[in-house]
């Protein structure tokens, strides 16, 4: 088996970040997996559709194309909020299981998101579970938000992060926890090198690589 590397954890815990820089080390392929219910939920509203109705996000996931990860709109509340919504239907993460599993066998990989290493690659070598406290990653995700020139509340952020949390953690399909065998790394207080030197020890220790 290629190596697999899952990285898994809420919003603006700092796994992509992470993810990408461990897959640059190692020389793996990376997949953000979010930017793929991101750009289903995008092409939902697109068709100003409601993001939470089955068959709607269903047709949208089976219609999506590579391109579609390539759009400049696929951040900020309302991307995130559609891609919360369409992660919670069955019929869209069916539709979308193929696509990542498909991308991390024939190379190997390091792919991000909520349920790789629950659902998607529960034989994952490494798998690390990234989180930090809900005002740390609101702070982050509004520095972000700002950075790209959108003025929005603080208070909003994390009122719209908690609902996130809370709707990705009861979900039926996929909820977001670790994986048992998962490191669990909290990132509050860590900046993005130590971050990095702690993750890419454990996965060092667990794959072998160099």
């Amino acid at each position: 088996m290629k190596t697999i590397i899952a990285i898994d954890g809420p919003a603006a815990a700092g796994k992509g970040t992470l993810a990408r820089r461990i897959a640059g080390v190692l020389g793996l392929p990376y997949l953000d997996t979010g930017l793929l219910y991101r750009a289903v939920g995008r092409r939902v509203l697109d068709a100003g559709g409601d993001p939470a109705n089955a068959e709607t996000a269903e047709a949208a996931a089976r219609a999506l194309r590579p391109q579609d990860l390539d759009r400049g709109d696929l951040r900020g509340p309302q991307a995130d909020a559609a891609a919360s919504a369409v992660a919670a239907v069955a019929g869209v993460r069916d539709a979308l299981l193929a696509f990542q599993r498909d991308f991390a066998t024939r190379n190997g990989a390091v792919l991000d998101g909520r349920d790789i290493g629950t659902v998607i690659f529960p034989e994952a070598q490494a798998k690390l579970f990234v989180t930090a406290r809900l005002a740390e990653r609101t702070h982050r995700r509004w520095l972000e938000l700002q950075a790209k020139g959108e003025d929005v509340d603080i208070a909003a952020v994390e009122d719209d992060m908690r609902r996130r949390d809370e709707k990705d953690s009861a979900r039926d399909a996929a909820p977001l926890r670790a994986a048992e065998d998962a490191f669990i790394l909290d990132t509050s207080t860590l900046d993005a090198d130590a971050t990095f030197r702690v993750a890419i020890g454990f996965v060092r220790a667990r794959t072998g690589l160099s």
